[in-house]
């Protein structure tokens, strides 16, 4: 299969509806991580105006992998996911703690579930679908384990 990079906006549902119908094998979904992680929620227009969720889906995944009420509270009163990744890398230094690769570990995985179950339910097909999340200065955050693997048939 050859590889074809295609660059899109906030229509990312299209995409990967219309990605199905062409009977493509594999997507590596390369973003970041504030506008990938609302895939995690099912919300597959990105645009800020039409659905935002950022906040809400770092927050519950902090919550769900058991970070404390009181850093949960302040991810949650973050003005930004950028801000937010940024407390849990402080936190991370501060205590020897992992939170960054578990909470996104998750958000990642989750992403690679719910973008292929939207091509399965838009266009009928599988299509394997891997992430990888960075941040605003383009650093990697998290590749999911599908994403190594797409990676790796590529690289």
């Amino acid at each position: 299969h050859p590889l074809r990079i295609i660059k899109t906006a906030n229509w990312l549902g299209s995409l990967l509806a219309e990605a199905g119908r062409q009977k493509v094998h594999s997507i590596l979904l390369f973003g970041y991580h504030g506008k990938l992680m609302k895939l995690a929620a099912g919300i597959f227009h990105t645009h800020h105006h039409v659905a935002d969720g950022r906040r809400e889906v770092l927050t519950a995944f902090c919550a769900a992998a058991g970070l404390p009420k009181a850093d949960v509270r302040h991810i949650f009163d973050s003005e930004t996911a950028e801000a937010g990744l940024t407390y849990l890398r402080e936190l991370d230094d501060r205590t020897g703690s992992q939170w960054v690769p578990q909470v996104y570990g998750a958000i990642a995985q989750e992403i690679d579930h719910r973008a292929a179950d939207y091509i399965r339910t838009h266009s009928d097909r599988t299509v394997t679908v891997g992430s990888l999340l960075f941040d605003r200065q383009r650093q990697i955050i998290v590749r999911s384990q599908i994403g190594k693997s797409i990676l790796t048939e590529f690289c």
